[in-house]
């Protein structure tokens, strides 16, 4: 196949999920995953995106934050289908596994409370997050330059602020990848890219091809999240020195509601442009910013075994149209 065809291919993302892998392409949503019998489930999910109903939510810029509340929501509902499938979560909720309190709130509460139970753990975990990326390495500056510095980095507060949003990123990605089951997600995590880069090699999709593919991805999650802290830091600085006011001690929680609710909609908008750009380009600025990202999905990814690539290889072929499928599926059995 040649480079102008491959560089005309659809551009298709995915999600790790538990035992499977979700792939967003040309033909929807679709989720496959391998359930306790060892057979591989492929499920089409039902998802309209907004840029299709609303022209305007597709355009550049306005997209990267659209896309970003939609992949949270499809990768939240693929997530909890796809412990459903698997058996994962028909395992949990068996009273034969629950301890003590579990069992007691089952009996005597019903699913209600549990879905309260859920939901208030939900809202738990965010503030957790906005507390241990946001709140906390502000404290933290704040803390040693105005107690130990006598304000002397005030000016350089948001550089100092991101880096410790990087360490504590990069501390808690490699802390929750040594867990049994987030390294299994891991393994189909590299299943996924691995897969995806097969596809855009416009090689066949086969077990050996995917093999022989590298798994880190620019257009990674992972890299996404680093594009941002990194993007953030540049814009809160260029912020802070047209407005010095906001780093003052006094204006402390206004400059964290502008952060919230004006600085990362926009640095998720240039972070999204940029992920889809250096998705397409191999040049020196996007190898440098991108650089930092696909370091960190040596962690957040592992070489997949090859029941792991069967089932990527099962996704993204479900969400290709037959002519693109017919391209790249085998075309001999065990090929």
């Amino acid at each position: 196949m040649s480079d102008k065809q491959t560089k005309s291919r659809p551009s298709i993302g995915g999600q790790a999920l538990i035992e499977g892998v979700m792939m967003n392409g040309p033909e929807g949503v679709v989720l496959s995953v391998r359930n306790e019998k060892g057979e591989i489930i492929t499920e089409q999910q039902d998802y309209k995106h907004a840029r299709d109903k609303y022209k305007a939510l597709g355009w550049p810029l306005i997209r990267g934050v659209v896309n970003f509340v939609e992949s949270m929501i499809i990768g939240y509902k693929s997530l909890m289908r796809s412990a459903e499938l698997s058996g994962q979560l028909e395992a949990e909720e068996s009273t034969e596994n629950m301890g003590k309190v579990d069992r007691w709130l089952n009996d005597h509460m019903g699913p209600k409370m549990f879905a309260v139970i859920s939901t208030v753990a939900s809202v738990f975990a965010v503030a957790l997050a906005f507390g241990l990326f946001m709140f906390l390495p502000a404290w933290l500056v704040d803390l040693v330059d105005g107690k130990l510095l006598h304000d002397a980095l005030k000016d350089f507060h948001p550089f100092f602020e991101g880096i410790i949003r990087l360490v504590i990123m990069v501390l808690y990605m490699f802390a929750i990848s040594r867990m049994k089951d987030i390294k299994r997600v891991f393994m189909y995590h590299g299943a996924e890219h691995k897969s995806i880069c097969c596809f855009e090699k416009g090689l066949p999709l086969t077990v050996k091809n995917v093999k022989g593919c590298r798994r880190f991805h620019p257009r990674c999650g992972t890299s996404f999240i680093f594009v941002v802290i990194i993007i953030s830091i540049l814009v809160s600085s260029i912020v802070v020195l047209i407005i010095p006011q906001l780093n003052d001690t006094a204006n402390r929680l206004w400059w964290m509601v502008c952060k919230i609710f004006v600085v990362l909609p926009l640095v998720t908008a240039i972070s999204y442009e940029f992920i889809r750009y250096a998705g397409k380009h191999d040049n020196v600025f996007t190898k440098i910013l991108s650089a930092p990202g696909l370091w960190m999905q040596r962690i957040t990814t592992a070489e997949p075994t090859d029941d792991m690539m069967e089932v990527a290889i099962a996704s993204i072929l479900a969400v290709l149209p037959e002519d693109l499928k017919a391209e790249v599926q085998p075309k001999e059995a065990g090929e």
